[in-house]
């Protein structure tokens, strides 16, 4: 804020002694000034909600709040008086409408300075200014399609457990209870106990639904509270409230204060209850007492009619079930009958058969006897030529292999190894007696064996050096005889 330049504690120039600068202005005549220009503004009116309230014997000192800020108040007593209005109307969490302007206290020695709004008169906010309020926010709620999330989602009709938000002391936590007894509901409740009309009472019900809504085994949560002006009922007009609420999955009924009054948590919850009592009918859907005594009235009804088909079908089953004993007695006389005459025919068929039957095997002996009389003399003659016989052909057969053999031998020895040595051919083997064929095999075997027709005599294919001969004994013609020679290689 910028000040006209004053004179007084400035020399003419405006400039200290010495032309060192502008000199400095006592602080108490800077109040002075801020004072006056504070004082001199333009009067306003502001609206909002009252916290941190203090009287003292001259005047009475308060903050004004609303969710975008807040500024320290103070009225005087005598004029607070002059209103009119119940000292209550100066409490906590109430709103009014103020009017006055900005004031500064320069304080002393013995007081510290304070800036304040001085009020200058007030009043209660009236209905028409929340009323506005609320159609404001109501509107913006159902632009941004905010009313319908809650009613969209799918309500149990017998839950087994449910989450309540209320007042621990208030009314309308008992009136929940005797309308849940009254349906005969025998689930389980989670109790989240907030204030439910202060300037808390909003960010407390508002971080009870969070909490509630995390536990995934309740199935539908109850917001109630008892009846009360729109200005006690403004903490469920809350946007921060009222947009959790329309955020959450798990669907809310508000029963909140009476037929008459509307909040916006009414608008966006998934049910709008009047009183705690029809919240109750709302969050159990089934009335398990009168389901109860249905289901007895149906049961009995079932029991009367299961009797009365079975006691009245008696007669008729029993006279149905003489019909087919009476037709079992007749059915079995012809039967016996039947057999009588099936065993008597019986009988006399086979006493025809067994006549039959003796006569013609009779007959049937005789010829067999006839046949294998004849069979066994026919036998004996042909029993009694087969020896001569049988030995006619045994010699036949004996003197054909003969022959045979004789031609196999002969065959046999002209291949036979032994006859081609007498012939003076001679069989050369090494020492592991595989046959010798070549002088090549020969050098490379060393040491020989030479087969002939006579006997075995050993070699040896080395430098030439000549034993002399021995003589052979009479009695080793057969023996093995072993010399030595020099190989000699016949293409030399």
């Amino acid at each position: 804020m910028e000040h006209p330049p004053e004179t007084g504690s400035e020399d003419a120039a405006g400039t200290s002694p010495g032309g060192a600068g502008p000199l400095p202005t006592p602080v108490g005549e800077y109040a002075a000034r801020l004072t006056a220009e504070l004082r001199g503004m333009d009067r306003v009116t502001i609206t909002g909600e009252l916290s941190d309230v203090r009287r003292t014997r001259v005047q009475t000192y308060f903050q004004l709040r609303d969710d975008r800020g807040g500024i320290s108040c103070a009225i005087w007593n005598n004029v607070f008086d002059q209103t009119g209005l119940p000292p209550e109307t100066l409490r906590d969490g109430a709103a009014i409408i103020a009017h006055g302007g900005p004031d500064y206290y320069p304080g002393g020695k013995a007081a510290s300075p304070a800036f304040s709004f001085r009020v200058t008169s007030l009043r209660p906010a009236g209905e028409g200014d929340l009323l506005a309020r609320l159609a404001a926010l109501r509107k913006q709620f159902d632009a941004e399609g905010l009313l319908q999330p809650q009613k969209l989602l799918p309500r149990p009709v017998l839950p087994k457990r449910i989450g309540v938000i209320t007042a621990e002391g208030g009314a309308a936590r008992q009136d929940l209870l005797v309308g849940l007894e009254r349906r005969g509901w025998q689930g389980e409740i989670v109790w989240g106990f907030a204030p439910v009309q202060d300037r808390k009472a909003a960010p407390a019900i508002t971080r009870a639904l969070a909490t509630m809504a995390t536990m995934a085994d309740v199935e539908a949560i109850v917001v109630c509270r008892g009846g009360g002006s729109l200005t006690d009922l403004w903490a469920f007009c809350d946007e921060n409230l009222c947009r959790t609420v329309a955020a959450l999955a798990v669907p809310v009924i508000s029963a909140v204060g009476h037929e008459r009054d509307t909040t916006l948590i009414d608008d966006v919850a998934a049910v709008r209850a009047s009183t705690p009592t029809h919240a109750a009918e709302a969050v159990v859907r089934l009335d398990c007492v009168r389901a109860r005594t249905d289901l007895l009235a149906t049961a009995a009804t079932l029991d009367r009619a299961a009797r009365s088909a079975v006691t009245g079908r008696i007669a008729p089953l029993t006279a149905r079930a003489n019909g087919p004993s009476r037709a079992v007695r007749v059915q079995r006389g012809a039967l016996n009958q039947r057999t009588r005459e099936v065993r008597a025919s019986s009988e006399r068929g086979q006493g025809k058969r067994r006549a039959d039957l003796i006569g013609g095997t009779a007959r049937q002996l005789n010829s067999s006897v006839a046949r294998t009389s004849r069979a066994v003399e026919s036998g004996l003659a042909r029993t009694g030529a087969a020896p001569a016989m049988l030995a006619n052909r045994v010699s036949r057969q004996l003197e054909h292999d003969r022959v045979h053999v004789d031609r196999q031998a002969v065959a046999l020895r002209a291949h036979d190894p032994q006859r081609t040595l007498e012939r003076g051919y001679a069989r050369v083997e090494d020492d592991a007696a595989e046959p010798v064929v070549s002088s090549k095999a020969a050098r490379k075997a060393g040491d020989l064996k030479i087969h002939f027709a006579d006997g075995v005599i050993a070699a040896s294919v080395g430098k030439a050096r000549r034993a002399a001969p021995r003589r052979r004994q009479p009695d080793q013609d057969n023996e093995f005889q072993q010399t030595s020679f020099e190989g000699v290689d016949p293409d030399e």
